[in-house]
């Protein structure tokens, strides 16, 4: 964006501004962004992930973090609160979802069971298989197919900085501060904990 109603740089840090702006004078926000109507540009946009999100598997495929992400909450909806996609120099996809813990307990029947009990029920786990095949059914290749999940049995933390204050989830953080179950993703043979699609080889 450019206009008298945007910054014209920070404030004796050149480096930052000359990193911040295009060769065009643009100011570089980090937003994706898609048109609501493709064929009415005065409809307006939708936020569309952000574009650090993005990564390239080991293949050197890129992958859309934030569409994926969108796509994936949707074909689970409503038993999902958010999702993580972790790939970065793997050779496949794999995500971190945070269930929705109303909505999952009474798929489990468990009316007041807590994440971690919701997580590890066989009903809950067999129906998060199924979503998640079918998502993987309809993936055109490695940039959009998820290949193993894991259902996290704990909320995301503000005091971690997972929660941005905005109230949306940090990828990165959680990312960050969960690396113990981004290993358990890519481990072989994958532990009990862990969905496998058995689509990991697929191109």
């Amino acid at each position: 964006m450019r206009g008298p109603n945007v910054t014209p740089g920070y404030w004796r840090q050149p480096e930052l501004t000359k990193d911040a702006f295009d060769a065009d004078g643009f100011y570089k926000i980090g937003d994706a962004i898609r048109f609501a109507d493709p064929d009415d540009v005065n409809k307006g946009f939708y936020f569309d992930g952000r574009i650090a999100e993005d990564f390239k598997l080991s293949t050197g495929t890129w992958v859309a973090a934030g569409p994926l992400r969108a796509a994936l909450i949707d074909h689970c909806a409503p038993y999902v609160q958010d999702v993580v996609i972790a790939g970065l120099d793997r050779p496949y996809i794999a995500v971190l979802i945070f269930p929705d813990i109303e909505n999952c307990r009474r798929l489990a029947g468990l009316s007041t069971a807590g994440l971690a009990e919701v997580a590890a029920n066989p009903r809950v786990r067999t129906h998060f298989a199924g979503r998640l095949s079918s998502f993987a059914a309809q993936a055109t290749g490695s940039s959009n197919r998820v290949a193993r999940a894991m259902l996290l049995m704990e909320e995301p933390s503000m005091d971690s900085s997972e929660i941005t204050d905005k109230g949306s989830l940090n990828q990165r953080a959680v990312l960050k501060n969960r690396t113990k179950e981004v290993a358990a993703l890519y481990a072989d043979p994958p532990s009990s904990n862990v969905i496998a699609l058995g689509v990991a080889d697929a191109g």
